[in-house]
Protein backbone atom coordinates (compact mmCIF):
# COMPACT_ATOMS: atom_id res chain seq x y z
CA UNK A 1 0.00 0.00 0.00
CA UNK A 2 1.65 3.26 -1.12
CA UNK A 3 0.65 5.33 1.89
CA UNK A 4 3.96 7.15 2.23
CA UNK A 5 3.12 9.51 5.09
CA UNK A 6 0.44 9.73 7.75
CA UNK A 7 0.07 11.85 10.85
CA UNK A 8 -2.72 12.01 13.41
CA UNK A 9 -2.47 15.72 14.15
CA UNK A 10 -5.02 15.63 16.95
CA UNK A 11 -8.00 13.48 17.97
CA UNK A 12 -10.12 14.98 15.20
CA UNK A 13 -7.60 15.63 12.44
CA UNK A 14 -5.56 13.36 10.17
CA UNK A 15 -3.09 14.02 7.35
CA UNK A 16 -1.77 11.59 4.75
CA UNK A 17 0.12 11.36 1.45
CA UNK A 18 -0.44 8.63 -1.13
CA UNK A 19 2.07 7.69 -3.82
CA UNK A 20 -0.06 6.90 -6.87
CA UNK A 21 1.25 3.65 -8.33
CA UNK A 22 -2.05 1.90 -9.09
CA UNK A 23 -4.32 1.69 -12.11
CA UNK A 24 -7.77 3.29 -12.05
CA UNK A 25 -9.46 -0.03 -11.35
CA UNK A 26 -7.83 -0.17 -7.90
CA UNK A 27 -9.46 3.09 -6.79
CA UNK A 28 -12.76 2.45 -8.57
CA UNK A 29 -13.39 -0.52 -6.29
CA UNK A 30 -14.07 1.98 -3.52
CA UNK A 31 -14.65 5.41 -5.07
CA UNK A 32 -16.14 6.79 -8.28
CA UNK A 33 -15.49 9.78 -10.50
CA UNK A 34 -17.72 12.64 -9.40
CA UNK A 35 -17.07 14.73 -12.51
CA UNK A 36 -15.94 14.19 -16.08
CA UNK A 37 -12.15 14.18 -16.31
CA UNK A 38 -10.65 13.34 -19.69
CA UNK A 39 -6.94 13.41 -18.84
CA UNK A 40 -5.95 9.90 -17.58
CA UNK A 41 -3.44 11.07 -14.96
CA UNK A 42 -5.75 13.78 -13.63
CA UNK A 43 -8.43 11.10 -13.26
CA UNK A 44 -5.98 9.01 -11.24
CA UNK A 45 -5.16 12.01 -9.03
CA UNK A 46 -8.87 12.71 -8.49
CA UNK A 47 -9.60 9.10 -7.55
CA UNK A 48 -6.54 8.80 -5.30
CA UNK A 49 -7.51 11.91 -3.34
CA UNK A 50 -11.01 10.65 -2.66
CA UNK A 51 -9.75 7.16 -1.89
CA UNK A 52 -7.43 8.69 0.69
CA UNK A 53 -10.35 10.48 2.36
CA UNK A 54 -11.86 7.09 3.11
CA UNK A 55 -8.50 5.73 4.28
CA UNK A 56 -8.39 8.41 6.98
CA UNK A 57 -12.08 8.22 7.95
CA UNK A 58 -13.85 5.11 6.68
CA UNK A 59 -17.26 6.75 7.13
CA UNK A 60 -16.38 9.81 5.04
CA UNK A 61 -19.49 10.59 2.91
CA UNK A 62 -17.91 10.91 -0.54
CA UNK A 63 -21.31 11.03 -2.23
CA UNK A 64 -22.11 14.31 -0.44
CA UNK A 65 -19.07 16.23 -1.70
CA UNK A 66 -19.96 19.39 -3.58
CA UNK A 67 -17.74 21.85 -5.44
CA UNK A 68 -17.91 25.54 -4.54
CA UNK A 69 -17.64 28.37 -7.09
CA UNK A 70 -14.02 28.67 -5.96
CA UNK A 71 -13.50 24.99 -7.03
CA UNK A 72 -13.00 23.97 -3.40
CA UNK A 73 -14.65 20.62 -2.55
CA UNK A 74 -16.76 20.68 0.61
CA UNK A 75 -19.47 18.91 2.56
CA UNK A 76 -22.67 20.98 2.96
CA UNK A 77 -23.21 19.86 6.56
CA UNK A 78 -19.47 20.26 7.39
CA UNK A 79 -19.40 16.90 9.16
CA UNK A 80 -15.78 16.96 8.02
CA UNK A 81 -13.52 19.80 6.97
CA UNK A 82 -11.04 18.62 4.36
CA UNK A 83 -8.50 19.70 1.80
CA UNK A 84 -7.04 17.74 -1.13
CA UNK A 85 -3.93 18.46 -3.17
CA UNK A 86 -2.36 16.61 -6.11
CA UNK A 87 1.09 16.89 -7.60
CA UNK A 88 2.74 14.48 -10.03
CA UNK A 89 2.35 10.98 -8.61
CA UNK A 90 1.27 12.13 -5.15
CA UNK A 91 -2.04 12.98 -3.52
CA UNK A 92 -2.20 14.71 -0.13
CA UNK A 93 -5.29 14.93 2.07
CA UNK A 94 -6.06 16.49 5.44
CA UNK A 95 -9.40 15.79 7.14
CA UNK A 96 -10.86 17.04 10.41
CA UNK A 97 -14.16 16.58 12.18
CA UNK A 98 -13.55 19.71 14.25
CA UNK A 99 -11.03 22.10 12.67
CA UNK A 100 -10.71 24.14 9.52
CA UNK A 101 -7.82 22.77 7.45
CA UNK A 102 -5.71 23.29 4.34
CA UNK A 103 -2.96 21.28 2.64
CA UNK A 104 -0.78 21.52 -0.43
CA UNK A 105 1.84 19.37 -2.12
CA UNK A 106 4.29 20.70 -4.72
CA UNK A 107 7.18 19.40 -6.80
CA UNK A 108 10.25 21.57 -6.23
CA UNK A 109 10.49 23.56 -9.46
CA UNK A 110 12.47 26.40 -11.01
CA UNK A 111 9.21 27.69 -12.50
CA UNK A 112 8.07 28.89 -9.09
CA UNK A 113 11.30 30.83 -8.65
CA UNK A 114 10.66 32.74 -11.87
CA UNK A 115 7.40 34.17 -10.51
CA UNK A 116 8.57 34.85 -6.95
CA UNK A 117 7.91 38.60 -7.26
CA UNK A 118 4.23 37.89 -7.89
CA UNK A 119 3.63 36.14 -4.58
CA UNK A 120 6.48 37.11 -2.23
CA UNK A 121 7.00 40.53 -0.68
CA UNK A 122 10.47 42.05 -0.46
CA UNK A 123 10.54 41.12 3.23
CA UNK A 124 9.63 37.50 2.49
CA UNK A 125 12.38 37.28 -0.12
CA UNK A 126 14.82 38.61 2.47
CA UNK A 127 13.59 35.87 4.82
CA UNK A 128 14.40 33.26 2.15
CA UNK A 129 17.94 34.65 1.80
CA UNK A 130 18.38 34.67 5.57
CA UNK A 131 17.34 31.02 5.90
CA UNK A 132 19.55 30.04 2.96
CA UNK A 133 22.60 31.77 4.44
CA UNK A 134 22.01 30.43 7.97
CA UNK A 135 21.70 26.86 6.70
CA UNK A 136 24.86 27.19 4.60
CA UNK A 137 26.78 28.60 7.58
CA UNK A 138 25.52 25.97 10.03
CA UNK A 139 26.21 22.94 7.84
CA UNK A 140 29.03 24.34 5.69
CA UNK A 141 27.14 23.02 2.65
CA UNK A 142 24.13 24.10 0.63
CA UNK A 143 21.62 22.00 2.58
CA UNK A 144 18.52 23.83 1.30
CA UNK A 145 18.54 25.43 -2.13
CA UNK A 146 16.89 28.68 -3.15
CA UNK A 147 14.44 26.84 -5.36
CA UNK A 148 13.42 24.57 -2.46
CA UNK A 149 12.81 27.57 -0.22
CA UNK A 150 10.83 29.46 -2.87
CA UNK A 151 8.72 26.38 -3.55
CA UNK A 152 8.23 26.00 0.20
CA UNK A 153 6.94 29.58 0.45
CA UNK A 154 4.56 29.05 -2.48
CA UNK A 155 3.22 25.87 -0.88
CA UNK A 156 2.80 27.59 2.50
CA UNK A 157 0.63 30.23 0.86
CA UNK A 158 -1.31 27.60 -1.11
CA UNK A 159 -2.14 25.79 2.14
CA UNK A 160 -3.37 29.08 3.64
CA UNK A 161 -5.41 29.79 0.50
CA UNK A 162 -7.07 26.38 0.69
CA UNK A 163 -7.69 26.82 4.41
CA UNK A 164 -9.56 30.06 3.65
CA UNK A 165 -11.50 28.47 0.81
CA UNK A 166 -13.50 31.51 -0.32
CA UNK A 167 -11.26 32.69 -3.14
CA UNK A 168 -10.42 36.29 -4.14
CA UNK A 169 -7.10 36.22 -2.30
CA UNK A 170 -3.95 38.08 -3.34
CA UNK A 171 -1.04 35.84 -2.36
CA UNK A 172 1.30 38.78 -1.93
CA UNK A 173 -1.07 41.14 -0.11
CA UNK A 174 -3.28 38.87 1.96
CA UNK A 175 -1.00 35.91 2.78
CA UNK A 176 2.11 36.88 4.72
CA UNK A 177 4.99 34.77 6.05
CA UNK A 178 6.69 36.36 9.07
CA UNK A 179 9.07 33.62 10.15
CA UNK A 180 10.07 30.06 9.28
CA UNK A 181 11.63 27.71 11.81
CA UNK A 182 13.81 25.02 10.21
CA UNK A 183 14.70 21.59 11.59
CA UNK A 184 16.41 19.55 8.85
CA UNK A 185 13.59 18.71 6.40
CA UNK A 186 10.77 19.97 8.64
CA UNK A 187 9.49 23.54 8.86
CA UNK A 188 7.10 25.66 10.90
CA UNK A 189 5.94 28.89 9.26
CA UNK A 190 4.47 31.70 11.33
CA UNK A 191 2.02 33.47 9.04
CA UNK A 192 -0.69 36.11 8.98
CA UNK A 193 -3.86 36.00 6.92
CA UNK A 194 -4.65 39.67 6.27
CA UNK A 195 -7.99 39.92 4.51
CA UNK A 196 -10.83 41.75 6.27
CA UNK A 197 -9.13 40.93 9.56
CA UNK A 198 -5.71 39.66 10.68
CA UNK A 199 -5.46 36.01 11.73
CA UNK A 200 -2.28 34.35 12.93
CA UNK A 201 -1.77 30.99 11.25
CA UNK A 202 0.82 28.26 11.75
CA UNK A 203 1.68 26.28 8.63
CA UNK A 204 3.81 23.16 9.01
CA UNK A 205 5.85 21.64 6.20
CA UNK A 206 7.90 18.62 5.24
CA UNK A 207 10.28 18.07 2.31
CA UNK A 208 10.63 14.60 0.80
CA UNK A 209 11.66 13.15 -2.58
CA UNK A 210 11.89 16.58 -4.25
CA UNK A 211 8.41 17.47 -2.97
CA UNK A 212 7.11 19.97 -0.44
CA UNK A 213 4.10 19.09 1.74
CA UNK A 214 2.40 21.84 3.78
CA UNK A 215 -0.63 21.86 6.05
CA UNK A 216 -2.46 24.06 8.51
CA UNK A 217 -5.15 23.40 11.14
CA UNK A 218 -7.10 26.06 13.05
Amino acid sequence: MPLVYQQNINEATKLAVWHIAEEEVFFLKRVSLQKEITHPHKRLQHLAGRYLLTELFDNFPLELIQIADTKKPFLPNEAYHFSISHCGDYAAVIVSSANRVGTDIEIVSEKVGRIRDKFLTAGEQELVEEIFNIQRTMFNVQSISHVQLITLCWSIKEAMFKWYGLGKVDFKEHLRIDKIDVDKNEFIAHCIFKKDTSINIIVKALMFSNNVLTWTVT
